[in-house]
């Protein structure tokens, strides 16, 4: 069962990896804690003081809503793929990382 956990949490740091090189960020920022969190905040368009908000038990769920279904969006994916990546984010984060989805939005400023 173990082996199974680790290899779930590879794929979706790796998933992570190729969707923040795909924004054009650098990749090993998907594996730095809190970093990866403002640069999704920011793939998403939102204020930088936005992860403060996804540190707010309840809140945060409503917030990794919103910032999944904007990055959907700037991958030309649906309101439902963003949901998608919310809940079951091992299997709609690696097909947004390694599919044919491309980045339609201006590069992200870090």
């Amino acid at each position: 069962m173990t082996v199974v956990m680790i290899a779930i949490i590879v794929l979706i740091f790796a998933g992570y990896w190729k969707m923040f090189e795909k924004a054009g960020v650098k990749g090993w920022m998907a594996i730095v804690p809190f970093l990866n969190l403002y640069v999704l905040v920011k793939m998403a368009g939102k204020d930088g003081w936005w992860i403060i908000l996804l540190l707010i038990p309840l809140v945060n769920m409503v917030v990794a809503f919103i910032v999944s279904i904007e990055i959907a969006h700037r991958f030309d994916r649906s309101t439902g793929f963003g949901v998608g990546m919310t809940l079951l984010g091992f299997i709609f984060v690696p097909i947004l990382g390694f599919g044919d989805a491309a980045w339609t939005a201006d590069p992200v400023d870090i």
